[in-house]
Formats: structure tokens, sequence, C-alpha cells
């Protein structure tokens, strides 16, 4: 799992199938830069975490989705240390 902070949503008119029209964001990941799927409804700013590999696709809905990295949960409260 990964802590993350949703920078903007990222919108993709053109998809392959699999992807539907699940929400994507834009996360930080200390300096890089990710795209998450969000099942879960996040706005920029919010932290959250992020799970990959096989459990990013179950995450999304199924072992079959094309994902790798998905948002499983908004943190309540998360101070960045500097």
């Amino acid at each position: 799992m990964k802590i993350c902070q949703v920078e903007k949503p990222l919108v993709s008119t053109y998809r392959i199938a699999g992807l539907e029209h699940r929400l994507l964001q834009v996360v930080r990941d200390g300096r890089s830069k990710l795209v998450a799927v969000d099942p879960v409804g996040c706005k920029p700013g919010d932290w959250v975490i992020c799970v990959g590999s096989s459990a990013a696709r179950e995450a999304a809905g199924s072992k079959e989705y094309p994902s790798d990295l998905t948002i499983v949960g908004i943190i309540d409260y998360w101070s960045e240390e500097a």
C-alpha cells in the first residue's frame, strides 16, 4: 500500500472497453505523478491509500481489470512530513 495525494482528475475520452467509465485521478507519490483508478470518489487535495499490482485490479472490481494502481480509501487526517 502507498499513501498518495490526489492532484486532479484525469479525463480520458477514448478508452479500451475494460476501463468502462471509472474515474481516474492523478496522484502524487513523493515526487512521482501516477494515475490511479478511483472507485471511492476522491477530490483534489485528499490524502489516499492506494494499492498496486493484482490487489489494484481486484479493488477496481475484477481480476481482469486493467489497473496497476487503485485508490482504496480516503485518509481522514494526514500531515505530510517535511
